[in-house]
């Protein structure tokens, strides 16, 4: 029994020593905790540099062109003579509205095309300079503007509309008062449907609409899009693709070479003479007259001229950070 007690002693003792040995070793063995540092007074004092705010105004932009789509030209603005620069300095400052005109035939008349286009900028670069109004066929394609910084994206289409129909008093001095920044010019299809089409004559009416609206919109940039291709009717029952197209885009693209203009060309990103009409028709995104398109065509003519722009505007930040 004795030795028993004199075994249990030992072991509480034992227990007793390692207890404090690993107390002291808690204290003293550990690495000291560092004092919490004092808060430096010009920390928060952070500035950005003028090449940083500048890559903060990189915008995201994917590709919309669909995969079924053949022959397709990669999806950019042609402006070899940096006619946009003005515009594009007008956005990235955007201290005040910045305002589009995007005047044109039936496609744009659509109010689908643009409205894609306008509803995307606004989410690019706000959208307080207008009134939150649904651009639909049964409305008024004016923006309805606040006097804030933003987009301003005014629509005017006319059905049926080759270029000079606009050459009326009512239409340019419409255009002059909205004041745009920018002037997007969409036409070709119906001059294409003309079967006397006269490349000459369409070169003069396009010098007439061009030196009319620079002279009413003298601080304004302009943009030229050809057409998206179309077919026409060979008899009662069957269409075909319409070959003039081709000549009518020649004959802008010249234009536009001649006159230092910025080009989308459509046709030739959606697969020009050989697979834009095809392209369209594989996608089921004409309607049934072959000339105009479905909800989803004229959706996705929207993205891509939208992503063409957000391109271009990139592009332009990236030469300033040069």
């Amino acid at each position: 029994m004795k030795d028993g007690k004199h075994m249990s002693r030992n072991k509480h003792f034992l227990f007793v020593i390692c207890c404090c040995f690993l107390s002291v070793f808690a204290v003293y063995g550990q690495d000291p905790l560092p004092e919490q540092a004092k808060t430096d007074r010009l920390a928060a004092l952070v500035y950005l540099s003028e090449e940083m705010k500048q890559l903060l105004r990189f915008l995201p932009v994917s590709d919309s062109m669909p995969e079924i789509f053949r022959g397709v030209q990669e999806n950019c603005i042609d402006d070899p003579t940096a006619s946009l620069a003005s515009f594009w300095q007008k956005l990235s400052c955007l201290d005040k509205p910045v305002r589009i005109v995007h005047i044109g035939d039936s496609h744009v008349r659509s109010h689908i095309f643009p409205a894609v286009v306008r509803k995307l900028l606004e989410e690019d670069f706000g959208g307080d300079a207008v009134d939150d109004i649904p651009l639909t066929y049964h409305t008024s394609g004016i923006a309805s503007e606040t006097g804030k910084p933003g987009i301003v994206y005014h629509v005017i289409g006319i059905n049926g509309a080759t270029c000079d129909k606009f050459l009326t008093h009512g239409l340019l001095d419409e255009i002059e008062k909205l004041r745009p920044d920018l002037v997007i010019m969409s036409f070709g299809t119906n001059e294409a449907h003309g079967r006397l089409y006269n490349k000459a004559r369409h070169t003069a009416v396009m010098n007439t609409l061009l030196s009319s609206l620079k002279a009413r919109c003298p601080d304004s940039a302009f943009l030229l899009t050809t057409p998206p291709g179309a077919y026409v009717r060979l008899n009662r029952n069957r269409r075909v693709i319409n070959t003039r197209t081709p000549l009518v885009v020649e004959n802008e693209l010249k234009f536009v070479r001649e006159h230092a203009l910025a080009v989308w060309n459509l046709y030739d990103i959606a697969g020009g003479s050989k697979h834009a009409c095809l392209n369209w028709t594989s996608a089921n995104m004409f309607q049934r007259d072959k000339i105009h398109f479905t909800r989803e065509g004229y959706t996705l003519q929207g993205l891509l001229l939208h992503e063409a722009l957000i391109k271009a505007y990139n592009d332009y930040v990236a030469i300033r950070l040069d």
